[in-house]
């Protein structure tokens, strides 16, 4: 009996999450299932969110104009040095009105407990036109790359580093979703010393510049039945990136596109994991 009963907790363990270790890479498998009421409640609540405190600024430069929210750090002090977080938002959040950009995971970061406790600042840009466009490499694999509008947030950060002293340079971080997953690997692809760690939620990857990539905090996480932007394209990237001991790759099995950022909106483990990150 004590041996049926240790087995039932071994597998029990085994199937809610097996990290795995390919050259000191972590693979970790969670079994999650998100119903529709869980769905519909997170979402609810990271919706009534106010996010006034969010200033509305507009970059310009030559022909580029592009839209962007500014959140500064909870009792900001001329003192300190503070992260910059910056967030991407998905395709069907495209337009200029500087409001839709604010999707849900743009939005955790106004929740009481996390402005609290995690002091930074966001910066938040909208696109009108797609930030990153997909197409098939020699393999028949779908890859991204950035816009026009894109490259110029690498601009853009510059400006606010010159406006803002109290950015930490050595604590800049990217997260996205979808679309904004791939304009952020887009970023740290062209810019990697830029960037302390990037969080890629269901991207479609950016393979261009790999070598630069292998000693690079990240973290990938992608839905198995993912059929919009294919799960497949994150693992090709974590085999690529074999070897570097910084890569972490979540995956869930149950899944799909709409619902893998629900586990993580009324969390704070994003935060922690971008925030013990530094070049």
């Amino acid at each position: 009996m004590y041996n049926n009963s240790v087995r039932v907790q071994i597998i029990f363990f085994f199937n809610i999450m097996i990290c795995t270790f390919s050259h000191a890479q972590t693979h970790l498998y969670n079994e999650m299932s998100i119903d529709s009421t869980r769905f519909t409640e997170t979402r609810n609540i990271l919706s009534a969110l106010p996010v006034d405190i969010f200033q509305k600024k507009v970059f310009t430069n030559e022909s580029t104009k592009i839209p962007y929210r500014f959140l500064f750090p909870k009792n900001f002090t001329t003192t300190k040095k503070y992260p910059l977080v910056i967030t991407f938002h998905n395709s069907s959040r495209q337009g200029n009105d500087n409001e839709n950009q604010l999707e849900h995971l743009a939005r955790t970061w106004v929740r009481d407990d996390i402005f609290d406790k995690f002091n930074c600042f966001v910066l938040a840009p909208q696109f009108e036109q797609r930030s990153s466009t997909y197409s098939q490499n020699a393999e028949g694999m779908l890859t991204a790359s950035p816009s026009k509008d894109a490259i110029q947030i690498l601009t853009l950060i510059k400006k606010l580093e010159k406006g803002h002293p109290n950015i930490d340079l050595n604590r800049i971080y990217l997260i996205g979703y979808s679309m904004g997953a791939s304009t952020a690997q887009n970023l740290i692809n062209l810019a990697p010393e830029k960037f302390a760690a990037i969080v890629s939620i269901a991207a479609v990857p950016d393979l261009s510049n790999l070598d630069k990539l292998k000693h690079k905090d990240i973290w990938l996480i992608h839905g198995e039945k993912d059929t919009s932007n294919p799960y497949s394209g994150s693992e090709v990237l974590y085999k690529k990136l074999d070897g570097n001991a910084k890569l972490v790759f979540t995956t869930f099995k149950n899944l799909d596109h709409n619902n893998i950022v629900i586990p993580y909106l009324l969390t704070d483990e994003l935060q922690k994991w971008l925030f013990s990150k530094q070049l």
